[in-house]
């Protein structure tokens, strides 16, 4: 059984700059692709940026140079480091091991 967790969601001003974690339970962390979605008020869940089980990053048009995210296997965490928020960055971000998992979400909110 896999669980993920998220923190370091929060109220932030509009420029500044917040970093989520997500840890996994389990065992398999390592083999799989990892990664961060975000629910929007209003809008369906989307991908924000996701890193494969060899590195490889992918992420959104509107959050590249801006977001960072990375993975510690042995620590079974990911990371997103979000730099010059804006206030559309606002909304849950959850995290996702594929194939199927998430975590409950963390609230970020961007003031402007």
């Amino acid at each position: 059984q896999v669980q993920l967790v998220e923190s370091g969601g929060g109220l932030v001003q509009a420029g500044g700059s917040l970093r989520l974690s997500c840890t996994a339970s389990g065992s398999i962390f390592s083999l799989y692709g990892v990664g961060w979605y975000r629910q929007a008020p209003g809008k369906d869940r989307a991908l924000v940026a996701i890193i494969n089980n060899g590195g490889t990053t992918t992420y959104a048009d509107s959050v590249k140079g801006r977001f960072a995210i990375s993975r510690d296997n042995a620590k079974k965490a990911l990371y997103l480091q979000m730099n010059t928020l804006k206030p559309e960055d606002t909304g849950v971000y959850y995290c996702y091991m594929a194939p199927r998992y998430w975590g409950q979400g963390t609230q970020v909110t961007v003031s402007s």
